[in-house]
């Protein structure tokens, strides 16, 4: 048996638009440790000597990350959580990603991350990793939680990266133009980095007082970005409204939303050269 019954215990947080992507993978494995028959592994897979036959989930995450846990009861422990997320599916996979969430927000702490690459896309990276891992992965290997480890990790260094190869390649055009002047649209700053920033700046400076719904409106007037692409670029940026709630709005997953944005940021500052040139 997989299920023992336990005291009822808080009840999770059910609001999807606040929370992060690690914080809705915790909640999802968390409703599983706190169900009526909540799920349960072998407590000898943590324990050399255990006082009771199974343990909920959320306890073996617990002793798995303990100091005093030995490596070879780390090792046996994420053999079986990855053997039955292979085997078994759902709802093991979901506990296999979730059992490596303390280990991964470490990680993503001392990660060097671009201002505008935003921490929920780096941990929708990370987690999309470790899925991909989860049922890639040799379930008899040595080290089965170390490579999704490494996984998570290889994937979220590319991201960042990537991140900041692109804002090198936007800012070397403009290397000699001057220091950005008195006005600061922050938003552009983020959305498009450095060489949007610039550029949006030189453009509200030299027309006057510009908004960046004004900047938007002629972006599209213009046919740089379509309708969607500034109402997304406006809703996210300009009014701070989460990636979750709109892609869940727009029946897309987060991380396709994130990507449509990135390329409608690219034609907007792409835009906002062309403006600058003509000047």
């Amino acid at each position: 048996m997989h299920h023992a019954r336990r005291p009822a215990r808080r009840s999770v947080r059910t609001d999807a638009v606040s929370r992060s992507p690690l914080q809705a993978l915790e909640e999802s494995f968390l409703a599983l440790s706190a169900a009526p028959c909540p799920l349960t592994l072998p407590a000898h897979l943590v324990y050399e000597a255990p006082e009771q036959s199974t343990l909920i989930v959320d306890q073996v995450r617990t002793r798995l990350a303990h100091p005093a846990t030995a490596p070879g009861l780390r090792e046996q422990t994420w053999r079986e959580v990855v053997r039955r997320a292979q085997q078994l599916g759902w709802p093991w996979d979901t506990v296999a990603v979730a059992m490596t969430i303390p280990v991964l927000r470490r990680m993503l702490a001392h990660l060097a991350r671009p201002s505008h690459l935003e921490r929920a896309e780096v941990e929708q990276e990370a987690l999309a990793a470790v899925a991909t891992a989860v049922h890639t992965v040799d379930a008899g290997a040595a080290d089965v939680g170390r490579e999704l480890f490494s996984a998570a990790n290889r994937a979220v260094y590319r991201l960042a990266y990537a991140a900041r190869r692109q804002a090198a390649q936007e800012t070397e055009p403009l290397a000699q133009e001057a220091e950005p002047r008195s006005v600061h649209p922050a938003w552009l700053a983020e959305s498009a980095g450095p060489a949007g920033y610039r550029q949006a700046e030189q453009l509200i400076d030299t027309e006057g007082d510009i908004d960046e719904y004004a900047v938007l409106a002629r972006a599209v007037q213009a046919r740089a970005v379509d309708v969607d692409e500034a109402r997304l670029i406006a809703r996210t940026r300009l009014e701070g409204e989460p990636m979750q709630r709109l892609a869940a709005e727009r029946g897309v997953s987060a991380r396709q939303l994130y990507r449509h944005r990135a390329a409608a940021e690219q034609h907007l500052t792409a835009y906002l050269k062309t403006q600058m040139r003509q000047r």
